[in-house]
């Protein structure tokens, strides 16, 4: 049997998650609701991607790596439009992230361990250190690393830190369909 990521996905009130051509999401990965997953993206071990109260919008060829969670923020009383999660192409997002209704722009890298809270922004071209913590509503600026807890503007990026976003998007966008083509050789 093919690999279909189907198997994987769950509707919640009304909404089913949608992936396009290529994408994978791991057997022990969970996503739900109204969340859709852009092509050649990847969705790795044990992490959950949950649009259950809000929307999340994965772009082209993004890598959410093991132990991950995304959620959003509802909107309620105390933020009445809530905050969705949304990401554009290109973004590697390492082991054990959590991103919370927040805003990624294209070509990021975020580390290991590092927390995104509500209403932040990462513009387009952004590292983000390790461990690091966006807190709520801050907006981290395209060029730059981000260290630390708050994370803050380390220094500008390199040409070849820049050339790096687009060589990691594609390193996994293969990997991914190795584990495709494993996945169907053991059946699925």
């Amino acid at each position: 049997m093919a690999y279909t990521a189907t198997h994987y996905v769950r509707t919640f009130e009304g909404h089913t998650p949608s992936l396009a051509a290529g994408a994978f999401v791991d057997p022990s990965a969970v996503v739900i609701g109204d969340v859709v997953i852009g092509a050649d993206s990847s969705i790795w071990p044990n992490t959950t991607v949950r649009g259950d109260m809000h929307r999340i919008r994965i772009g082209e060829r993004c890598s959410i790596q093991d132990n991950s969670v995304l959620h959003i923020t509802h909107a309620g009383p105390y933020n009445p439009d809530g905050y969705p999660l949304t990401m554009g192409d290109d973004v590697t997002v390492a082991h054990s992230v959590t991103l919370h209704g927040c805003t990624i722009g294209s070509e990021v890298l975020i580390g290991m361990g590092t927390i995104v809270m509500d209403g932040a922004v990462i513009e387009d071209k952004v590292v983000v250190g390790a461990n690091s913590l966006v807190p709520p509503g801050k907006t981290l600026a395209s060029g730059w690393l981000y260290v630390g807890s708050p994370a803050k503007a380390q220094r500008e990026l390199t040409q070849g830190e820049l050339g790096y976003f687009k060589y990691s998007a594609a390193n996994y966008a293969r990997l991914k369909d190795r584990h495709i083509a494993a996945l169907d050789q053991q059946g699925d």
